[in-house]
């Protein structure tokens, strides 16, 4: 069944796009992308889902196509959203799927609210990017600098070095084009809100069971990172993607699509 896009409006005046397959009495599943993505960022990734789980993919707010209010682009903000979200749709509780940073959203949710989240998948999610110098230092040299329109070179800079797999030309393009959308205030009133995350010393609050995912050849976050993000959470467990990138889930669709569905069915029973 092929994904059908719609919107919601939240208090505000906020209008976010979403996506929306499979069958609705399912389990919930609710997607969130990565900083200047969209719900498009998991496009190759839902067709490989069975129809028995009710997939969601938002888009969240200054994103995509969703609205560009002046505020709110910190992860709790991003995560209040969600709860709204949540509430308008009648989901009484989801299993959380956050991309990279989208990762760190997710994990807000399930501290704030944890008889809301049934579950909890962290795909190529940072442990924190506080006071890490890599973040800072494109925070210093790139995003604090920049203006409208934004730099395509650097967008298309950005979502590359997210890779260490091919993926088709076309998927990259489109990526490209939905990060274009985002205007210079949202990334960085939102790269500064994840670089002041300080959701790190709260991980072990997290009761929901958690699947961490990493490909090992993740430009941006080393293997140490990603045990103290599991170290952290009591409840997850930890797998290793050999020969994958940041962004694996652009990367190895199929293969995510496959251990999140063993990861629901496990929790399932």
């Amino acid at each position: 069944m092929a994904p059908v896009i719609k919107s919601v409006e939240l208090p505000g005046k906020v209008v976010l796009q979403y996506v929306e397959q499979g069958d609705v009495s399912g389990v919930p599943v609710l997607f969130l992308h990565a900083i200047a993505d969209s719900w498009h960022a998991f496009e190759r990734l839902l067709p490989h889902l069975p129809g028995y789980i009710h997939a969601i993919a938002l888009t969240q707010r200054g994103h995509g196509d969703a609205s560009r209010p002046e505020a709110g682009y910190r992860p709790r903000d991003f995560a209040a959203d969600l709860l709204v979200f949540m509430d308008i749709l009648q989901l009484e509780a989801a299993i959380i799927i956050g991309g990279s940073s989208g990762g760190i959203i997710a994990r807000r949710f399930a501290i704030d609210h944890p008889e809301r989240t049934l579950g909890l998948v962290l795909l190529g999610s940072p442990f924190t990017l506080k006071d890490k110098p890599g973040p800072q230092e494109l925070w210093n040299s790139i995003i604090s600098k920049m203006t409208d329109p934004v730099d395509p070179r650097m967008v298309r800079e950005f979502a590359e070095d997210t890779l260490a797999q091919p993926v088709p030309q076309d998927f990259l393009e489109m990526l490209v084009q939905e990060n274009l959308k985002v205007p210079a205030r949202v990334w960085k009133a939102t790269f500064k809100g994840l670089m002041e995350d300080d959701s790190s010393g709260e991980l072990d609050k997290i009761r929901a069971p958690t699947l961490i995912i990493w490909g090992d050849r993740d430009a941006f976050l080393p293997l140490s990172d990603q045990k103290a993000l599991t170290e952290a959470i009591s409840c997850s467990q930890f797998v290793v993607y050999p020969g994958a990138g940041h962004a694996f889930y652009w990367e190895e669709p199929a293969r995510v699509a496959s251990d999140i569905v063993a990861f629901i069915e496990e929790i399932a029973d």
